[in-house]
């Protein structure tokens, strides 16, 4: 039963792999084409990346190698800097701080990148490539910007080459209508031999990729040029952040789909490996692929074996299959990648920007046209930066930190001129301004203030010194501050910082609020018993 078992997941491994090779192979030399470094460079970022984020990642059934928003990074780094060498040094030290944030365990981080960033960035890839590819599938040279493309726009539309957009859209019409067919059919390896073959066959007047290199690829062994390295940096990091956050939401996906849990920070060391050994060898970034993975395990690859023969096919093809390659058309190739700009394109996010909260659109848009008409790395930081001063603004509007006046919580009673401060969740940064509003609202002539810590798991350092501030400007006013039940971490950040004795003495941080109210005078029994009932404690012995 175990062989049997073990022989069917290695023959699912086998066709899997063999399947994703296939899907991959039309991807890799579109890729390559795309990123102006070549077809060639889209076949060893596949190869390289491929076999050995399987081998070394942590994701058994994900396939990796170039997709479309690490070759939209890719070309814009070679358009910037203009030297191949650099594209590849960069690619390299991307997988070298790829491994580092896998060394510190940054791989569970991902998931805090806000959904309207993540969707505003990707849409604004989807968006590049579409533009990108235009002029190819209308028969015009590629410019390298999207700007560049709009701005050529009318020139491109009053001359058409008819039997390139005849191509590229017959390419499309099989991309889309070939899977409803025959849904087990790898509907762009078959786009791609049909768009060439046509093409060869009637010897339409089109370009193509042409010689593709044979031989060993050229090592590209880091220089000892300063100045190219500070160039490179932040590309690099932009590589590495960006293949970071693909391949973990495509392991996201492959999970779904084999209902196993990858491990993040191995499959971070996987892909950095991958992406070093590309970058020396003259080859694309990689990252993980979600189309890919997903042919992959749905025509049975479970385990790391189907990601290493999907770049064992890769590697046969570069071999014994170049020459077929040369004759591929451009215009055929902007078809193929036509399509992934459409599949990269958030558009469920687009048709709910309606919907969600405003400052959510916001930022998708704002993300969206600093990735098509700025930069990648600008608008990630900004979107960042500026979703992260909406949710804080969140946070302190609906601030579940109160201050009543101890009459209220007693039904009544007479309270001796005191407020009780109840302070619920984290107190941070993001409501630092909010609690030390409330604390220094306690009315003039109040004789103290009870701050209720009982419900705060955490507190950081702003939130520390927000404290500090009100109980200093209270203390001036001659009103007398008690802490009640400040837990573990907030108690002993208190007590670090000073706080606690130097504004508050200890006698003054007691456990619930019935000795708090006796510090400043006897009550009678019927309120300390109604105290005891409000804080759920045994209260003090009256």
């Amino acid at each position: 039963m175990t062989t049997w078992s073990q022989n069917r997941t290695l023959w699912g491994d086998l066709l899997g792999g063999l399947t994703a090779g296939i899907v991959a192979l039309p991807l890799a030399l579109a890729f390559g084409v795309a990123s102006g470094a070549g077809a060639l460079a889209g076949l060893y970022g596949a190869i390289a990346v491929g076999c050995l984020a399987a081998i070394f990642g942590g994701t058994p059934a994900q396939v990796s190698g170039p997709t479309g928003p690490m070759t939209v990074v890719a070309a814009t780094i070679l358009t910037d800097i203009g030297s191949p060498a650099a594209l590849f040094l960069a690619v390299a030290l991307a997988g070298v701080l790829q491994i580092v944030m896998g060394r510190l365990k940054l791989g569970s981080y991902i998931r805090y990148i806000p959904y309207p960033v993540i969707s505003g960035f990707m849409t604004g890839i989807g968006v590049i490539i579409l533009l990108l590819q235009l002029p190819p599938l209308l028969g015009h040279a590629a410019p390298n910007q999207p700007l560049k493309v709009l701005l050529g726009l009318g020139g491109y539309l009053s001359a058409v080459n008819g039997s390139a957009l005849a191509l590229g859209l017959g390419t499309l019409a099989v991309v889309y209508g070939l899977p409803r067919l025959l849904p087990q059919v790898p509907a762009t390896l078959v786009a791609l031999v049909a768009g060439t073959v046509v093409a060869k066959i009637w010897a339409i007047p089109v370009a193509t990729i042409g010689p593709i290199p044979s031989g060993w690829p050229t090592l590209y062994l880091p220089p000892a040029d300063l100045g190219l390295w500070s160039k490179i940096l932040l590309p690099a990091v932009t590589l590495a952040m960006l293949g970071a956050i693909d391949s973990l939401l495509t392991s996201l996906v492959t999970d779904q789909l084999t209902k196993e849990s990858h491990d993040s920070n191995r499959e971070l060391f996987g892909q950095g490996l991958g992406n070093i050994v590309a970058g020396l060898i003259g080859g694309l970034p990689g990252a993980g692929a979600t189309m890919r993975s997903v042919v992959n395990v749905r025509s049975g690859g479970r385990t790391r074996v189907s990601g290493f023969v999907h770049s064992m096919v890769l590697l046969a093809v570069l071999v014994f299959l170049g020459p077929f390659a040369a004759d591929i058309p451009l215009a055929v190739l902007a078809g193929i990648l036509v399509s992934v700009g459409l599949g990269v394109l958030d558009l469920k996010g687009l048709a709910h920007a309606r919907f969600v909260p405003r400052e959510d659109a916001f930022v998708m848009l704002l993300v969206l046209g600093l990735t098509v008409f700025v930069d990648l790395i600008q608008a990630v930081a900004a979107g960042l930066l500026v979703a992260s001063i909406l949710l804080f603004r969140r946070i302190e509007e609906n601030s579940a930190h109160s201050l009543v006046p101890l009459t209220a919580l007693l039904g009544g009673h007479s309270d001796e001129g005191l407020c009780v401060a109840r302070l619920k969740g984290t107190a941070t940064f993001a409501d630092a301004r909010a609690m030390n509003q409330l604390m220094t609202a306690c009315p003039q002539g109040a004789m103290g203030l009870i701050v209720d810590m009982t419900e705060v798991p955490f507190m950081d350092q702003s939130g520390a010194y927000a404290l500090e501030a009100a109980f200093g400007d209270l203390q001036a006013k001659g009103v007398t501050v008690v802490l009640v039940g400040p837990n573990e971490q907030p108690g002993a950040l208190l007590r670090r910082t000073g706080i606690v004795p130097d504004l508050v003495p200890e006698s003054r941080v007691v456990p619930d609020l019935g000795t708090a109210v006796l510090i400043f005078g006897a009550m009678d029994r019927p309120i300390l018993e109604r105290l005891i009932d409000l804080d759920g404690s045994s209260g003090p012995d009256p």
